[in-house]
Order: C-alpha cells, then sequence, then structure tokens
C-alpha cells in the first residue's frame, strides 16, 4: 500500500479520512522508534504519526537544545507559554511549568509537595518531551530490570535501544574537573558496587561535538527517525480523541485538527500508542478500554537535589591547561542504582547541562558549580493512580487527568537517607551550598507504571511483555507507563527497548512486501 501524505497546511481545508498500515499516537522517543523499527522491519508498510501540538523545528523533533538560546526559549514559549522574568530555583511554589512543557493543573503552593503531584507535566509538540530533555540513558541494574523478560533478550534490546539513542559516553570532552568528580565518586563508591556497575560519565543521548569547543548534538524524534524514505508522515496539531475498537481488534483512531476543530478518521491494520503516562491512559479511557489496572501504580521518582562548590588541586597540579575556562566544565556524572548499598540514582551535573535552577548567589567564587540530583526508586502502590470522570472534560473534550499520589513511610525513610548522602558527599567535593531539597512531586518527568506491562493477565497491568494491550490482537502501549518496576534510573532506554521488543511482535500484522 503506498501512503498517500495529506497536507497539514492550515489553509488547505478539513484533513480527509485515511488509511495506513500503522498508526502511532505519540511523537516522542517511543513514538519516533514505534515508526523507525517498524520502518526497517517491515519495508512495504506506511506509517502515520499523530501529535497533539506543533512541529517547533525544521527537522521535525529535534532537540530544542541543538537550536540558538533565543530561538531556544520561543519554541519552548510555543508550548509552556511565556515565562516570567527574574530568577526562581526549580520546585520554588507555587510551581511554574518547566520550559517546554505544561502543568497538569495549577499549582497554589499548599500541602506537602507531594501529595497529588502538583509538578505533574507534559509536553505537546513534535518529538514531545525528546524535543526538551537532557538525554541521560543509563542502564537499568538489580530490582529496576523487569523480572519476566529473559535478561539476554532485554539487554539485546537495550543494544538496540542504544542505537536508536545515539547513545555515548564521550559527548562532553573530558576535562580537569571532571577527572576530579569522577575520582572522588569512584573512591567513595565503586568498592560498594557489583560488578558491571561502577561511576563515571553519564551515558548520553547525543553526537559527541566534532571538536573541544564545540557542543554535542542532543538526541531528539529526529534522530531516532533518520531517513523515513518518504513512507513516513508526522501529522502535528491531531490529538486523537478516542480509537475505534471492534471486538479483538483495533481499525482506527478519531482525530481532532486542533487548529480547525474538525474531526477526521484514521484508519489502520495496526495501532501503537505512545502517548505519554498520563495521555496514554486518557485515550484509553475515553476509548472505553478500561481494565482494572488502568492509571494504577503510577510511579514518579522522588529527587533530592543540592548544590556544590567543587574544589580543585591547585593552580601547580593542574598543568598547561590551567588558566584555560573550558577545563572547569565538568560534564554529568553517573552513580548508578545497587540495591541496598546505594538505592539512589545519581547524577553529578554541571549547571548547563542540568534542569535544576540553583541559586549561587552574588559571591564570587572561582570553583566550578554542580548539581547533585539523587533520583529514588517509590513504593509502588495501586492508590498511585490517574484517574477520570466522564462528566469532567477538558477544554478538547477529552477526560480530565486528575492525579493522586503520597508517599509512604518507607519513602519518606529513602529521602533522609538521600538527603544524609547528599550532604556527606557535598562536602567530600567541596562545600555544600544550599540545603538538600526534596523537590515536589512530578519533578522528575519520569512517570511510570499507569499502563504497566504483566507477565499474565491478571488484573494488575495493561498489556503483555511485548506491550501488546490484554485482549487485543493489534494494539500496542509504549513509552515510560508501561515499565512495571520501581525504578531510580531514567527511564527513556528502556521504554525504547521495550518498543523494540514491541515491533517485533507485529510481525505477521503489518506487510514486509508489497502485495501483502
Amino acid at each position: 500500500m503506498t501512503h498517500q501524505p495529506i497536507s497539514t497546511d492550515p489553509t488547505s481545508g478539513s484533513l480527509a479520512d485515511e488509511r495506513v498500515d500503522l498508526l502511532v499516537i505519540g511523537s516522542g522517543p517511543a513514538g519516533a522508534a514505534f515508526a523507525r523499527r517498524a520502518l526497517d522491519a517491515f519495508p512495504a508498510a506506511s506509517v502515520l504519526i499523530l501529535e497533539a501540538g506543533p512541529r517547533l523545528t525544521d527537522a521535525a523533533g529535534e532537540n530544542v537544545r541543538n537550536v540558538p538560546a533565543g530561538l531556544r526559549k520561543q519554541l519552548q514559549e510555543r508550548v509552556s507559554g511565556p515565562q516570567p522574568e527574574g530568577f526562581r530555583p526549580f520546585g520554588a511554589r507555587p510551581l511554574r511549568a518547566r520550559p517546554g512543557t505544561l502543568l497538569i493543573r495549577n499549582d497554589d503552593g499548599s500541602g506537602d509537595g507531594q501529595d497529588g503531584m502538583p509538578a505533574a507535566a507534559y509536553s505537546a509538540n513534535v518529538g514531545g518531551m525528546g524535543a526538551h530533555w537532557t538525554c541521560a540513558v543509563p542502564r537499568p541494574g538489580g530490582s529496576e530490570r523487569i523480572p519476566f523478560i529473559d535478561a539476554a533478550e532485554m539487554d539485546a534490546a537495550l543494544d538496540a535501544a542504544d542505537r536508536l539513542l545515539n547513545t555515548t559516553t564521550t559527548g562532553l570532552r573530558a576535562t580537569h574537573a571532571a577527572g576530579v568528580i569522577r575520582q572522588k565518586l569512584a573512591e567513595r563508591y565503586d568498592h560498594l558496587l557489583p560488578d558491571g556497575r561502577k561511576t563515571g560519565p553519564m551515558p548520553l543521548a547525543c553526537a559527541p561535538a566534532p571538536d573541544r569547543d564545540g557542543l554535542p548534538r542532543w538526541t531528539g524524534a529526529d534522530t531516532i527517525l533518520g531517513d523515513t524514505d518518504g513512507r513516513l508522515t508526522i501529522r502535528p496539531d491531531a490529538l486523537a480523541r478516542r480509537l475505534l475498537l471492534d471486538g479483538d481488534r483495533v481499525t482506527g483512531a478519531e482525530v481532532l485538527d486542533t487548529r480547525t476543530g474538525s474531526v477526521f478518521t484514521v484508519h489502520a491494520d495496526v495501532v501503537a500508542v505512545a502517548c505519554d503516562a498520563l495521555r496514554t491512559p486518557q485515550l484509553l479511557w475515553a476509548s472505553g478500554l478500561r481494565p482494572p489496572a488502568l492509571g494504577r501504580y503510577l510511579n514518579d521518582q522522588p529527587q533530592v537535589v543540592v548544590g556544590a562548590r567543587l574544589d580543585l588541586p591547585t593552580e601547580t597540579d593542574r598543568g598547561a591547561t590551567a588558566t584555560d575556562p573550558r577545563d572547569t566544565l565538568t560534564g554529568v556524572s553517573w552513580v548508578p542504582f545497587t540495591d541496598g548499598v546505594h538505592p539512589f540514582h545519581g547524577q553529578v551535573m554541571q549547571l548547563d547541562a542540568s534542569p535544576i535552577a540553583i541559586h549561587v548567589g552574588d559571591r564570587p567564587d572561582p570553583r566550578p558549580m554542580v548539581g547533585l540530583g539523587w533520583f529514588l526508586p517509590k513504593d509502588i502502590q495501586a492508590d498511585d493512580r490517574v484517574w477520570f470522570d466522564d462528566d469532567d472534560l477538558d477544554e478538547r473534550g477529552m477526560p480530565r487527568i486528575h492525579i493522586d499520589y503520597a508517599l509512604t513511610g518507607n519513602d519518606w525513610d529513602q529521602v533522609h537517607r538521600a538527603v544524609k548522602e547528599l550532604e556527606a558527599l557535598a562536602a567530600e567535593l567541596g562545600e555544600q551550598t544550599r540545603v538538600p531539597d526534596l523537590l515536589p512531586a512530578g519533578s522528575s518527568l519520569h512517570y511510570q507504571g499507569s499502563v504497566r506491562m504483566g507477565a499474565v493477565d491478571d488484573g494488575t497491568s495493561i498489556c503483555d511483555d511485548r506491550g501488546r494491550v490484554w485482549g487485543y490482537r493489534n494494539l500496542f502501549i509504549g513509552g515510560n507507563g508501561v515499565i512495571p518496576t520501581a525504578t531510580a534510573c531514567n527511564p527513556t532506554l528502556t521504554a525504547v527497548a521495550l518498543v523494540v521488543r514491541s515491533v517485533e511482535a507485529m510481525d505477521g500484522l503489518l506487510p514486509a512486501a508489497k502485495g501483502q
């Protein structure tokens, strides 16, 4: 079947109904991975990606960190709206949306910052959160891994995800300051970690800088998609409002053109939903697909942050590059999650590589400033959930997103443990510059579990280990929301690896050759 792209020019009038082989709903890293792997595995298949938000960049889904700062701010504000001027530490209440995202609800600054997940947010633009993310792609370890997926099979999928995301540990050049940090991290942690889990440079999704003065090219959906040979169409400003279900099959989706208000239908042989962990359950609910686990087991990652100034060796110890300010850049370093001994995922970041705004005052100080961000696994509870009410609709006519979420006593114990750990580490690195702070729930943007996978259909999961929705032959879901375990590490690599496995399960559903 030849896919005839439909114009997205807003002057072209209403869009007509259409048929494709694979319909992907959501254009973030998971959605892009669905499309790319399907194009590779099924050469005759036509693929359409629907995205509820606008296209921001010339290269569809490009990471806005690749564009000049002034343009980047304009692009982010197309999603978030104008950002007020003036410094405001990330996490200060009442909350503002992080650039490039929208808050689920307005925050009034009340409460402990955890109940109800006040910082919950999403991105609506081509590339999804992948247009704004900081590209950390560490591998899960220990209890973070999914126990009912064969380890060798998962490692192969993670390898494939690394290739899609362009993972490297050399994206930021080695510097004197980075070396000092990594030596101190190794001395403090490496003897505690199991084989294969060591401190070091953070695996990042980027193409290394071509020379020591350049910056990496950060991965976005455009990197994942690559050359699509005209077999892919990405439709921005197209909100999937309802899946069309027929027995044990999905036949397509009802779609709203958000610019004109017109509604059209896309018919498809296979549908993959990869909105995010908040909007995927919203779409399933709106479609009447409401298994008991839908929206439940929502898992954020409590995040504790602190700032520190790094003590470097004396000038005479630093050699010929001592006067080069680039040698004070620290990059991004990693302390892996390890069950029991270090039950956190740690990131030590130079500030321009961090989403965390840390005010350091006006005191002149030549020492590099770093942000320490420790992510914690959370107790998984069925009552932590995204939920909907058919009588409460948003401005687009979709069921409004509500969130129930709270930390357990064990979660709070882990927070206090992380605070002590960060205070001790900051002292080793140099000078702590602020009190360790537990950020408001939702700040991680790493939401998982709301459409979780399971080994069997026992009412506690939405899909099988290939992302196929229980009871449906041709409906797949992907993204962070399918991850069923309590994790501390950044989830994107795992989510993309699970998409790799999902596309393998589409064999026989999509045409591998013309005429099939």
